[in-house]
């Protein structure tokens, strides 16, 4: 008799220890939701900014190939210089959009790269894109969202 009352015993230690730990589980959900608020941020970020490199790269790769633009804004019509940068942003945007997506070091890299290039080329060669400041102070807001959110998410890691 004495072994059923200990089995009965144990089993509903057993019930209640696993109550407690549902119960642990779901409070330990709240607090993770708390924590890392800024990198989360910070990866939806970079989640926005591969979406539009996607359709940047997708743009210029509808310049290559004649989707997008009359028989005269052909790309085979266009200057040397014109054709070149084309090409270079047609396949880094969709490179710097991989690897946004992705959240990694070098997609952040690459992306920078994009965005410094063609503010250099609109405001250093304004005869090949055609010099658009407003091109220019959107990649600028751009890059100051990214290193406020990256320098945010870097404060929530500890040393």
């Amino acid at each position: 008799m004495s072994d059923m009352s200990a089995r009965d015993a144990a089993r509903d230690k057993a019930r209640d220890r696993d109550a407690a730990m549902s119960m642990a589980g779901m409070s330990s959900e709240r607090i993770e939701s708390d924590e890392n608020v800024w990198t989360r941020r910070l990866v939806l970020f970079l989640r926005i900014m591969a979406v539009l490199s996607i359709m940047k790269g997708l743009y210029h790769w509808a310049q290559v190939t004649g989707f997008i633009g009359g028989e005269e804004e052909a790309f085979e019509n266009q200057s040397m210089a014109w054709q070149t940068a084309t090409v270079y942003f047609a396949v880094i945007e969709l490179v710097a959009a991989v690897g946004l997506w992705l959240a990694t070091p070098w997609g952040a890299v690459v992306w920078l790269t994009t965005v410094v290039s063609m503010a250099v080329i609109e405001l250093m060669f304004p005869g090949i894109y055609g010099g658009s400041l407003t091109v220019v102070a959107l990649e600028a807001v751009m890059l100051g969202a990214y290193l406020a959110l990256a320098w945010m998410a870097a404060r929530e890691r500890p040393p």
